[in-house]
């Protein structure tokens, strides 16, 4: 199945690729032993922001339709330093006009408040700031593009379990036939921040065949057949245990398993050697 990537239309060719990675830097290190959960890991890929190596942003919510935008950057390599914040006040219930206030943190140039507003623009989706209250929406580096019949589910990270953790609103999109930029709703409590970079992932997307499937009730025979499978795995699993160089016993079993599951098919190559008729 093959899905077409399209850049960012605001900063087109900015911002990493979308990739799969199994790992988790805040899951324990025995969690690699673990091939279930690093297959729910990398389902589909991650999704960056349109940022650079020297740029990073933060999106805040202060409580009472109040949002505050920053963006920096590492012009040398050695510091961080602000240039700007744009601090949004939307109306009563969140619905009409809103406040947008500019607020520069180096020396003012002519139209650096358009361009401020601008560059917000690229990152955040100011239009669905507060639905529901809390909301901020990011924007990703790469969209996508499915075959027909197939769409995208965009989520948060999956298994990422680093305190403090906003909520993110899981969206899917028949990506087929309709436009959709990559965002992603992260859901704030007041006084929260996320802080957006470079190569900090913010979400996960994975494809899904729009065929919806059907469920039958499994036979007495298969409900036999299902135990006797289980019970010959869980036998070979307890006679193949291995220790890591810290002593911590596990099993490969499973995952020698899925592999032997995804070795091709078909009948042996070998020749056999026949007698000659007469």
């Amino acid at each position: 199945m093959e899905v077409t990537l399209f850049p960012n239309p605001l900063r087109p060719g900015i911002g990493l690729r979308p990739k799969k990675e199994a790992q988790r830097p805040q899951l324990p290190q025995h969690a690699r032993l673990c091939p279930v959960l690093e297959a729910g890991s990398s389902l589909g890929s991650l999704v960056y922001p349109p940022l650079a190596e020297n740029e990073q942003f933060h999106i805040g919510f202060d409580g009472e339709g109040i949002y505050q935008f920053g963006y920096s950057v590492n012009a040398t390599g050695k510091k961080w330093e602000q240039i700007f914040f744009v601090n949004y006040q939307l109306s009563v219930g969140a619905i009409g006009m809103r406040k947008e206030e500019v607020q520069l943190m180096v020396p003012e140039t002519p139209g650096f408040k358009d361009t401020a507003l601008a560059i917000a623009r690229m990152f955040i989706s100011v239009d669905d700031l507060g639905t529901p209250a809390g909301a901020v929406t990011i924007r990703g580096a790469y969209n996508f593009q499915t075959p027909p019949g197939w769409d995208t589910i965009y989520s948060g990270v999956l298994n990422s379990t680093e305190r403090p953790v906003a909520p993110v609103l899981v969206t899917r999109v028949e990506t087929d036939w309709y436009v959709h930029d990559s965002e992603f709703r992260y859901i704030l409590s007041p006084g929260e921040i996320i802080t957006v970079s470079h190569n900090l992932p913010i979400g996960q997307v994975f494809f899904v065949p729009r065929e919806e499937p059907t469920f039958r009730d499994g036979t007495d025979q298969e409900i036999v057949e299902r135990q006797k499978t289980s019970h010959k795995f869980f036998d070979e699993k307890a006679s193949n245990k291995k220790k890591t160089p810290y002593g911590m016993e596990y099993s490969p079993q499973y995952q020698k398993m899925s592999r032997e599951q995804q070795k091709p098919s078909g009948k042996s190559n070998t020749k056999t050697k026949g007698k000659k008729k007469k």
